[in-house]
């Protein structure tokens, strides 16, 4: 069982995903996760690669009318893969692919701000005022 440190790295690192899909950041942080999943198997990076890619091309495909819940569909899942691997390993090891994740996340991943799904506009500061 991971502590709730670990589940909120795993709920950041399954955000940080789908937000960089489809966005400059996605190359990075696709080639990083991998990379952090394949733990230096080449064979489960490159199947780790594919697994990103169909996320990226099942937001990217969605429609208006259901963005959203894919998007919440595709955080779970890459939540529980992250949960997966890092139950699996000792406790030395588990700390270590933490530290990891934790900054590929730092390094790669979009950094909050405003976005704007497909069709959407978006904007930052906005000064609404209405009289009358």
């Amino acid at each position: 069982m991971l502590d709730q440190e670990l589940i909120a790295l795993a709920a950041s690192g399954g955000t940080a995903l789908v937000q960089a899909a489809g966005t400059d950041a996605w190359t990075g942080l696709r080639q990083a996760v991998a990379g952090w999943f394949g733990r230096g198997d080449a064979q489960r990076e490159r199947a780790e690669l594919e697994r990103l890619e169909q996320t990226a091309d099942s937001v990217r495909d969605a429609g208006p009318d259901e963005v959203e819940r894919v998007r919440d569909r595709q955080e779970g899942v890459w939540q529980t893969r992250i949960e997966a691997l890092l139950e699996n390993l000792d406790g030395a090891q588990r700390e270590q692919a933490a530290k990891e994740l934790a900054s590929l996340l730092a390094q790669h991943a979009p950094q909050p701000g405003v976005s704007a799904g497909q069709g959407g506009l978006a904007a930052n500061r906005v000064d609404v005022r209405a009289e009358g």
